[in-house]
């Protein structure tokens, strides 16, 4: 059975949010303190992490952040789910790790939606196992991207965005097109989304200035060969 951890210190929401997804079929566990939240996901292995911004002692963004460096649950999805609703907290939450981003309050069907499309997204297996393009290697069974053979640290969502990519390198996917491949059509996520996990898989691949993935003003972004 799936099980999705609720990291959120109002009881009501927990108890609200608890109802629910076991209404559809998952197993939960919940952590209310932040400073219990990495040793609850080390324990409890959640397919799936709910994580509010604002938690006692360590925040939600510092966790995603904390979680994305650890190698053993580094690819676990995270939906950050938080009262802060301007553009640039949002920006910082996914930039920091988290693979999308709902605002209180929200609507349980929409909630739902979106983790059925994150979940699906994680567990379709390509038919093909490993891609390359130029110094760059996706092994699909290992989960694991090498630059010149070296590991480079991803989450899920950059993992996904980058397969898609190296699917064909030098096209260039425009951002609705990433956002259908990548997110799903019956989800809705801005298209600036796009641009912030191209960043946050830059950073990661350590290509700031776009030599492996390079930008074409107006249309989108390519791998290169």
């Amino acid at each position: 059975m799936t099980k999705i951890l609720i990291v959120e210190d109002e009881a009501g929401l927990v108890t609200l949010l608890k109802y629910n997804l076991e209404k559809h079929g998952y197993e939960t566990a919940e952590v209310m303190d932040g400073k219990f939240v990495m040793q609850t996901v080390l324990s409890e292995r959640p397919d799936l992490i709910l994580m509010d911004w604002m938690l006692p002692n360590v925040s939600g963004v510092d966790l995603c952040r904390e979680i994305r460096q650890h190698p053993e649950v580094k690819l676990t999805p995270i939906i950050m789910v938080t009262a802060r609703a301007d553009e640039a907290d949002k920006v910082r939450g996914l930039s920091y790790g988290s693979d999308d981003y709902m605002t209180k309050p929200f609507s349980i069907p929409e909630l739902i939606a979106r983790i059925q499309a994150l979940l699906r997204r994680v567990v379709v297996t390509p038919p093909v196992k490993v891609l390359k393009a130029g110094i760059l290697t996706l092994d699909f069974d290992k989960k694991l991207v090498l630059k010149k053979n070296e590991p480079m640290h991803m989450g899920p969502t950059e993992f996904r965005l980058l397969s898609i990519l190296m699917e064909k390198p030098e096209h260039v996917f425009s951002r609705e097109e990433l956002l259908k491949l990548v997110w799903g059509e019956s989800v809705f996520v801005e298209a600036r989304t796009v641009d912030v996990h191209i960043r946050r898989l830059r950073a990661n691949l350590k290509d700031d200035k776009g030599e492996l993935i390079r930008t074409v003003r107006s249309s989108g972004y390519a791998v290169k060969a």
